[in-house]
């Protein structure tokens, strides 16, 4: 991933001179493995200790011939090593290897993307709690519909990025596995004891029933919560793009001192970072059908799966740190603008009292559903072609007057009606604290 969406705690866990590290740290707890099982002697495993170390210059030089990244890296430790070099990756495979390591970076990857949402879900409650009461206008089909408070609206945003924030969680606890079963994972000249060991070392479980690698389901989990996380990204990203036109204006990016939005038009401000993020979650759900592409290999293993992780593993992880981490600095400094919220409310006249207007009719004067849909149309097509207060029209219109009283329609025009279940909906997304 370039460096422009990279922050530096993901980026360092991609380097390649960490992924060297992080095969070290399995042949390692392998190493130790061994011992315990009495086959490498103290003495050597303290040499091995001791000397190994990691020259990715030396190991890219011995790839050059080798054409093979494994057999390079071996290759180089044995240089560094010396005769205790012998015990290193004893009846291993390079899966036991490659997977087990790339399982550990998954895990650490994710660890950090879960920090990124606990983040974002704290800003997002805030928000919430803080605008819960402020009426908006709710859209569908980007038409006005009925009103809502910009609060239900964020705590709708909440509830999902809850929801996305566990299925990643599980997807990182099921990649939380190793495998140290050797060629096409019968333990040929392994142990499952040692196999045990040596994962308990590096904090996973071993997986169940490997062939020569880890089943590719478990990455598939993982890249499709991430690429779910992103559409729900891209959904909050998106009302905040729409909300900021100029002719809604409810909300407004923040706009730091010295910014500049346009090369062309100085008066601009536009919405940058939810357009961004949009962009790049475009990014994180197309490589999640590659990593689905990657479960079907041929018979116990192949490598087409390879070329396709060494791409999506580092730029699918780090995108989505990056996108969290500039979502959280997007709400938390997004400017929220009550007063556009009502300007833009009583710009449809007051016809979001429609449907309150024709359950009135059906209930208090007992009329049939159609006939009062008609009558109660027939005034809201005035209203708006007019442009005239609807509530307005129903109290002057003698068939309404004949069915409803002064008193009802008072009650039916009061805004604050639409609210009436906030209290309980904020207790259903938030616990008993609502404020």
């Amino acid at each position: 991933m370039i460096e422009r969406y990279t922050r530096p705690e993901m980026g360092a866990l991609w380097t390649l001179e960490r992924r060297l590290h992080t095969w070290l740290e399995v042949e390692l707890a392998v190493c130790e493995a061994w011992a315990e099982a009495g086959v490498i002697d103290a003495a050597s495993l303290a040499e091995i200790k001791a000397k190994a170390a990691i020259d990715v210059d030396r190991v890219l030089e011995i790839e050059e011939v080798t054409r093979h990244d494994v057999i390079a890296f071996l290759t180089a430790l044995e240089e560094k090593v010396g005769p205790a070099a012998r015990f290193i990756h004893i009846g291993c495979t390079s899966s036991d290897i490659v997977d087990t390591a790339g399982a550990l970076l998954l895990v650490r990857a994710g660890t950090l993307i879960l920090q990124g949402f606990d983040a974002l879900l704290d800003v997002l409650a805030g928000i919430a709690r803080q605008h819960k009461g402020v009426l908006c206008i709710g859209r569908t089909h980007g038409v006005h519909a009925e009103p809502t408070s910009f609060g239900l609206k964020m705590a709708g945003f909440y509830a999902e990025f809850v929801r996305h924030r566990e299925r990643f969680a599980a997807a990182v606890e099921g990649m939380r596995v190793g495998k140290i079963s050797g060629a096409v994972g019968t333990y040929t000249m392994l142990t499952p004891a040692v196999e045990k060991a040596a994962c308990a070392r590096l904090g996973l479980q071993v997986d169940p029933v490997s062939t020569q690698i880890i089943q590719r389901d478990r990455h598939a989990h993982y890249f499709t919560a991430l690429a779910l996380a992103a559409g729900g990204v891209e959904r909050l990203c998106v009302e905040l793009r729409h909300l900021q036109r100029t002719e809604v204006l409810e909300v407004e990016e923040g706009f730091g001192k010295g910014q500049k939005g346009s090369s062309a038009m100085p008066h601009k401000k536009n919405p940058i970072s939810a357009e961004n993020m949009t962009g790049l979650a475009r990014l994180v759900r197309s490589n999640a059908l590659a990593a689905m592409e990657n479960m079907a290999l041929w018979h116990e293993r192949d490598i087409s799966h390879s070329s396709v992780e060494r791409v999506i593993m580092p730029d699918s992880t780090i995108l989505m740190d990056y996108i969290l981490h500039r979502l959280t600095s997007l709400v938390k400094n997004l400017r929220v603008l009550p007063e556009n919220m009502q300007r833009n409310l009583m710009g449809s006249y007051g016809l979001f009292f429609s449907q309150r207007v024709l359950h009135a009719l059906m209930e208090e004067a007992r009329m049939p559903r159609q006939e009062a849909y008609a009558l109660v149309q027939r005034l809201a097509m005035q209203s708006w072609e007019t442009r005239t207060s609807f509530p307005e029209l129903v109290r002057a219109d003698a068939a309404m007057q004949t069915r409803l009283t002064g008193e009802k329609m008072d009650e039916l025009f009061n805004p604050a009606s639409f609210l009436v279940y906030e209290d309980q909906i904020f207790s259903r997304v938030f616990g008993g604290k609502t404020d």
